[in-house]
């Protein structure tokens, strides 16, 4: 390792780690065409850039592919549960970035590795729920005007974003990677669907099918979730507060109602709707004995923590990422992964071949932010249409898929009006 100052675990688990991210690239073959490209190109060349992100296989490889375009990056964990140690010991010894992340580490300890990630004093930024835009707007002001612009991952971090555009408190340009069809289409779908159920499984190795299984929200995550418990053999009943999605889950074939009716029938809930408090007090007053509830959105504030440690007499961890809250009537109800995203605290999130999109998103969008944020407004954009489509090619010419194109007579009628019946 040069100079640079990074914290994490354990050394040592380098070599596994390297093996890991190296297995992961082979189901990526999107970023494996970006990294011919960009370590030739080097559109990053000299850019301190600063990540907060998931620390995994796949960032691994996104990582490896920013480096590659020039980048001087430094990484933190977006969550203090996600981090795969081994990774971060890869990343450090064997690919020489500096990472600010440990496993399980308190919130003192994660505010700390985000600020250390700051002090990079990074023009470009990379989020993954908007924590380093945020603080930089909030505790790190004097960093603003070396900051060109920023892209974000997930829904809650956008929504977080929006919010700030929307009361003019936003400040920079950011690139919002959530809204491309190639990431939310099949990584919040796909990717959280079955990485979500694997996390459960993992966690407490009950049998899903024949349960029944509330999965709240029917956003593109959610749906994803309730298509995979679905899958499984669970009988399937999903809440929302949006009319429309509520209608859309209905027609797929789901038992809709809200949560205070669905909470006695659950042998699970898995929330992932970016809010906060969406399994309340008054819904752990009605669920059955042994409810698993778990969360598969950003932050764990969608289930309400303190309420069931208020309501709780008694407190243990019968599996390691079970805590079983004992009640003074009896029940039992156990959190899986603290109420953090439980396909991350749990087991290892998405699987890479979805995250090939969502991180070519991230890459390509970050070299767009970059050279063109002076004709940029202090706002969130989508993904161009022009980088979407192009991740989209690049996947199916990887899986060997062959698509039409227009003939010249039919682009023409596309763009006509005069011709009709």
């Amino acid at each position: 390792m040069s100079k640079k100052e990074f914290d994490i675990k354990d050394i040592s688990l380098a070599e596994q780690g390297r093996w890991r991210i190296e297995w992961a690239m082979k189901e990526m073959p999107v970023l494996r065409s970006l990294m011919e490209r960009y370590s030739k190109e080097r559109p990053l060349e000299g850019v301190k850039m600063s990540g907060c992100l998931h620390i995994t296989t796949e960032t691994a490889n996104l990582a490896r592919i920013l480096q590659a375009a020039g980048a001087d990056l430094v990484l933190t964990a977006s969550n203090p549960l996600s981090t795969q140690d081994d990774t971060a010991a890869a990343l450090v010894s064997v690919y020489e970035i500096p990472v600010f992340a440990i496993k399980g580490e308190d919130n003192d300890t994660y505010y700390q590795h985000l600020n250390a990630a700051l002090d990079h004093r990074p023009s470009l930024t990379m989020d993954d729920g908007a924590d380093l835009v945020s603080i930089i707007h909030s505790k790190r002001r004097d960093q603003l005007s070396e900051v060109v612009g920023s892209t974000e991952e997930t829904t809650t971090g956008v929504i977080r974003l929006r919010a700030m555009a929307a009361e003019g408190a936003l400040e920079i340009p950011v690139i919002s990677v959530n809204d491309a069809d190639t990431k939310h289409l099949f990584d919040n779908r796909y990717g959280t669907g079955q990485s979500t159920l694997d996390g459960i499984i993992r966690s407490t190795n009950i049998l899903i099918a024949g349960k029944t299984f509330v999965a709240g929200g029917y956003g593109w995550c959610s749906r994803g979730i309730a298509m995979r418990a679905r899958g499984l053999g669970a009988n399937v009943i999903v809440t929302e507060i949006n009319p429309t999605k509520a209608l859309e889950a209905v027609m797929d074939g789901f038992r809709v109602m809200p949560m205070i009716e669905a909470a006695p029938q659950a042998d699970f809930i898995c929330t992932a709707t970016g809010d906060k408090h969406v399994v309340d007090k008054h819904h752990f007053e009605v669920m059955k004995d042994g409810c698993c509830v778990s969360n598969s959105g950003h932050f764990n504030v969608e289930i309400n923590l303190p309420a069931i440690e208020e309501m709780a007499v008694e407190k243990r961890r019968p599996r390691t990422f079970v805590d079983e809250y004992l009640l003074a009537d009896g029940r039992s109800i156990r959190v899986l992964g603290e109420g953090r995203l439980v396909n991350l605290a749990a087991a290892e999130g998405h699987p890479s071949a979805v995250m090939d999109m969502s991180f070519a998103n991230q890459a390509m969008s970050a070299i767009y932010v970059y050279q063109n944020h002076e004709k940029l407004e202090n706002k969130v954009y989508a993904v161009p249409k022009e980088i979407d489509e192009e991740i989209a090619r690049f996947k199916l010419q990887a899986m060997g898929v062959d698509i039409d194109v227009l003939t010249p007579e039919q682009e023409a009628y596309l763009n006509s009006w005069h011709e009709g019946t």
